[in-house]
């Protein structure tokens, strides 16, 4: 009896055991057919499929006008797939041999490419594959190695757009200017195709519904015209090598929009070989060299006097025969020697004491006040990457001296930039503009997607009778009369300024070298553009005079001359450069 149980119980112990071995292969049926089954697909998908990331095109970079100045091109790589060759030793061999023949790379280079690659899944073999080579790289159809679509980005201007629209690194990423500011606008958005491949990882057919498409870039349609930009750049890099200068820079603004319609720095570079180009020559100057505007800076302040009220447009002061000794001592260049001036022949003759006494006579606050409604020591929020403040100090650090020197240009820091924009508000009549180069964002059908055009016609800052009078009355007879007189056009009245700037270095003034500048305009009874040049360092020891009248003035001149003609102008009233319409204040 005894025995009998213990029969019946090891029976029972196996039973149970077989059920529990049972329910465990069920509970594993269940556990792949439900709980993993998600992943197991996912890993059939693989075995079975590739996945090809589709890159977008980037969008085009037009000027006004519509003329391609950056474009991208279908190119086409030849690559391997280290891993899957690695799987099959035999196969690297036969590839290589392959390839040799078809890419015209050395069998051995081709092995060691593939055995030393730093990514397990790929490595580039040739780039920019002709036709015939794509042609037979498809015929041969080799296991590991594939043939990869991209986008080469071309710069049909070259240096002539360099510092605008910059460069692309090897990711397709802008790194700088235009590529870099509008990236996201540019880029577009990847896709991908899946393919359902054989055992040697073949392409066999397209699994349409798992894939995407890529979305190409926007593109960009500038308010540069490349008509315009090419004559700066060909009468800028001219003086500029005639005088042996460091660097040069020159802007062309629509004064009644703020649209740039050139911009040129000057030492420039090929953006297609940026990555052996020195880092200062990719510079631009427009935006990040902030400098002493020297006289260049006169009809600003003297603007400032004359909407404060403390100064009037009749009113005189003693240039002190060419020295002042009070303030430090203050003198005239050239050492010109004025007596009693007006206000106008301040600016006309550019007298250094009679911006000093303009200066204490409007008072540390006025003057203050007035360069910041200018927008000094501010960016002006040009749509460009890197562009600097300036600067101008605060009150409270304001030397006993400072409000002599800053009405003649010293003690503060301005871009060409600011400068410009200055100047197209008084030209346009006092009211204030943002710098841009974007006109609107489009798609490939030319639809506009976004109208980057700032807003105009608001914002006064000053009266327009004394901006209009500043132009017209002083600016003027720069030209005509005073140290100007190298902008002087034929067929269009032509106004501005000249400077010729000491360069500050470590606290004090480099008494060998200046920066000439002009800044000007035309035509004066409605200017259509405005023009500033600026050139560092003109070689004094040529014996070819180093001022702004006489280095800079004549780019000037050459600038407006050849603009004024492409734009058509001078012409009838109805005809000339759109302009905002501004009601009467």
């Amino acid at each position: 009896m005894a025995s009998f149980k213990r029969e019946i119980g090891v029976l029972s112990c196996f039973l149970v055991l077989i059920i529990l071995a049972f329910g465990g292969l069920l509970w594993r049926v269940y556990d792949l057919k439900h709980n993993q089954k998600a992943t197991f697909e996912e890993s059939s998908r693989v075995q079975r499929s590739a996945v090809v990331p589709e890159k977008p095109r980037r969008g085009l970079i037009m000027d006004a006008k519509g003329r391609v100045l950056a474009a991208s091109s279908k190119v086409y790589h030849a690559y391997a797939d280290p891993k899957d060759l690695k799987d099959f030793p035999d196969q690297i061999l036969v590839a290589a041999g392959r390839l040799q023949e078809i890419l015209g790379i050395p069998g051995p280079e081709i092995c060691e490419m593939i055995e030393n690659s730093s990514s397990p899944r790929y490595v580039r073999l040739k780039s920019n594959l002709t036709e015939t080579e794509i042609a037979q790289l498809k015929e041969a159809n080799l296991r590991g190695i594939g043939i990869e679509p991209d986008w080469d980005r071309a710069y049909p201007a070259g240096q002539l757009t360099s510092h605008l629209l910059g460069f692309v690194g090897a990711d397709k990423t802008g790194l700088s200017g235009l590529e870099m500011e509008y990236n996201p606008v540019l880029a577009g958005t990847s896709g991908r195709q899946v393919y359902v491949v054989d055992a040697l990882r073949r392409p066999i057919a397209a699994q349409t519904l798992a894939g995407r498409d890529a979305q190409n870039g926007l593109n960009l349609v500038l308010t540069v015209d490349s008509v315009i930009q090419r004559f700066v750049h060909e009468a800028l890099k001219a003086k500029m090598e005639e005088y042996e200068a460091e660097s040069a820079v020159a802007v062309v603004m629509n004064p009644w929009t703020g649209g740039i319609l050139a911009m040129v720095s000057l030492p420039d570079y090929d953006p297609a070989e940026f990555r052996t180009t020195p880092a200062d020559r990719m510079r631009n100057r427009v935006l990040t060299d902030p400098f002493e505007p020297g006289s260049i800076f006169k009809p600003i302040v003297a603007t400032i006097g004359l909407e404060s009220g403390r100064v009037g447009y009749t009113e005189t002061f003693y240039c002190e025969d060419g020295f002042w000794s009070k303030y430090g001592g203050i003198g005239e260049f050239g050492n010109h020697k004025y007596g009693n001036m007006s206000v106008r022949s301040i600016i006309i003759h550019s007298s250094n004491v009679g911006m000093a006494k303009m200066g204490l006579k409007m008072g540390e606050q006025n003057l203050y006040d007035g360069l910041k409604l200018f927008g000094f020591s501010a960016r002006t929020g040009v749509d460009l990457p890197g562009e600097e403040p300036g600067l101008v100090w605060s009150l409270k650090r304001w030397s006993k001296w400072s409000i002599t020197r800053i009405p003649f240009g010293h003690e503060v820091m301005v871009t060409p930039l600011q400068i410009c924009r200055a100047y197209s508000i008084l030209a346009n009549g006092g009211y204030v503009v943002k710098p841009h180069v974007v006109r609107a964002i489009v798609d490939d059908d030319g639809r506009i997607i976004q109208d980057k055009q700032p807003p105009t016609g608001a914002g006064y800052i000053i009266d327009s009778d004394v901006a209009s009078w500043m132009v017209q009355k002083a600016l003027v007879d720069v030209v005509n009369e005073g140290t100007g007189d190298q902008a002087k056009l034929e067929n269009c009245q032509a106004w501005g300024k000249t400077g010729t700037a000491n360069i500050a270095v470590d606290g004090h003034y480099d008494w060998r070298n200046y920066v000439a500048s002009f800044v000007g305009g035309a035509p004066a009874d409605k200017p259509a553009v405005v023009v500033l040049v600026s050139i560092r360092k003109p070689n004094r020891s040529l014996g070819k005079g180093y001022s702004g009248g006489r280095v800079a003035a004549p780019v000037v001149h050459d600038i407006l001359e050849n603009t004024l003609a492409y734009l058509g102008i001078p012409k009838p009233e109805s005809e000339i450069m759109s302009e905002p319409q501004i009601a009467a204040r």
